[in-house]
């Protein structure tokens, strides 16, 4: 297991729902790479609404069934890590944004 204790650094991907990479979901493909590459972990949040740079709004509505909500994927591993993959996700991103941003972890373990 990755020792992940102390200053580290948290990295958040901005991305549209229905980005791609691929032919597949550009979320996905960004949490395999991450995996994949030994990253301690990644989540991936959804968002029910919001806008980027192109300034149109997105909500989730029960009848706007291809609304393109906002999507985060949430990274926290070590600046060397995150400076590595960043050649690679720049190449599978058409848009977003990314944030980089130091964090100090007090606990990161498995379930017992």
């Amino acid at each position: 297991m990755t020792r992940l204790l102390g200053d580290q650094v948290l990295m958040r991907i901005f991305i549209g729902e229905t980005d791609r990479y691929e032919h597949r979901p550009l979320y996905e493909a960004l949490v395999e790479l991450l995996r994949k590459e030994g990253f301690a972990g990644a989540t991936v949040l959804r968002g029910v609404s919001g806008f980027g740079a192109h300034r149109v709004y997105h909500s989730q509505k029960l009848l706007d069934l291809s609304a393109d909500l906002p999507m985060i994927v949430e990274v926290v591993d070590t600046q060397e890590k995150i400076n590595a993959i960043m050649p690679n996700i720049h190449e599978m991103m058409a848009g977003g944004m990314i944030t980089l941003e130091k964090v100090s972890v007090l606990r990161y373990r498995p379930k017992t």
